[in-house]
C-alpha cells in the first residue's frame, strides 16, 4: 500500500510538472480582460519605502485586478480586514486553490492564525490547465497536496518591492521561491525553472500580503 501511495504521489508531481511546462500566457485572465496599469508613481513609491510588506489598496496593481468584484466581501475592500484563507475563499479567482486548502485539515486555520505572510497564490486556470483528475487526485490525497500548497507560502510579510529586493524568499514547504523581474512585474520561480507572473498582486489582507499568480510553483524535481 506505501508503494502504491509514493507511485500514486510521483505521478501526481510528474503530472504536474508536465502541465507546467505545457502553459502558455494565453491561458492567463490578462488574455480574457483588458490589461489594467502598472501602479501609479505615487503607488510605486509607497511600495518601495515599504518595510514590513504591508500594503494598501492603492498598492494593487496587475492585468486582473479588474476581474475582481469592486463591492462586497471579495472585493479589495472586503478582503482587507479578513485573515488570509478567509479572505481567498470570497474573491472568485481563487475557488479551487481555496478548495485545495480546505482539504488540507487545519491548513486554512493554521494560515489565518499566523501573524504575518507572504502568499502566491494561483488563479483557477493554473489548476485547469492541469492533465484532468489531476485536482481530484491531489485534493483526496492531501499528504500529497500539503507540501504543493505550502510551497506558495513565506512567514514573512513582503510588498513586491521587498520580494524583488529579497531575491529569494523561504517558504512553508521548506524550499525557496525566487523572484525575478521588477517591482512592477514580479516572476515568481519555485525551483523547477518555470516562472509564474503576477496576475494581481499587492493585495492587503488582515495578516497576509497577496499575489494571484498564473501558474502552480514547483520545487525542483
Amino acid at each position: 500500500m506505501r508503494k502504491i501511495q509514493r507511485l500514486a504521489a510521483v505521478g501526481a508531481m510528474a503530472a504536474l510538472t508536465v502541465a507546467l511546462g505545457a502553459c502558455s500566457s494565453s491561458e492567463t485572465p490578462s488574455a480574457e480582460a483588458p490589461a489594467s496599469s502598472a501602479p501609479s508613481a505615487a503607488a510605486s513609491s509607497e511600495m518601495q519605502m515599504s518595510s514590513d510588506g504591508v500594503t494598501t489598496i492603492e498598492d494593487i496593481f496587475g492585468p486582473a485586478c479588474d476581474q475582481v468584484p469592486t463591492e462586497g466581501e471579495g472585493s479589495a475592500q472586503g478582503m482587507i480586514d479578513d485573515p488570509v484563507a478567509t479572505a481567498a475563499s470570497n474573491n472568485p479567482l481563487l475557488s479551487t486553490l481555496v478548495t485545495a486548502v480546505g482539504a488540507v485539515d487545519g491548513l486554512a486555520d493554521t494560515l489565518n492564525a499566523a501573524p504575518a505572510l507572504t502568499v502566491f497564490a494561483p488563479f483557477n486556470g493554473a489548476f485547469e490547465a492541469l492533465p484532468a483528475g489531476t485536482v481530484e487526485t491531489l485534493v483526496a490525497n492531501p499528504d500529497q497536496l500539503a507540501p504543493i500548497l505550502q510551497g506558495h507560502v513565506s512567514s514573512t510579510r513582503y510588498d513586491a518591492a521587498g520580494l524583488v529586493e529579497a531575491g529569494t524568499v523561504d517558504v512553508l514547504s521548506g524550499g525557496t521561491v525566487t523572484i525575478g523581474g521588477t517591482a512592477d512585474a514580479p516572476t515568481f520561480d519555485g525551483g523547477n525553472g518555470t516562472a509564474a507572473t503576477n496576475l494581481c498582486g499587492n493585495v492587503p489582507t488582515a495578516n497576509a500580503t497577496v499575489f494571484v499568480i498564473d501558474t502552480i510553483l514547483m520545487p525542483a524535481a
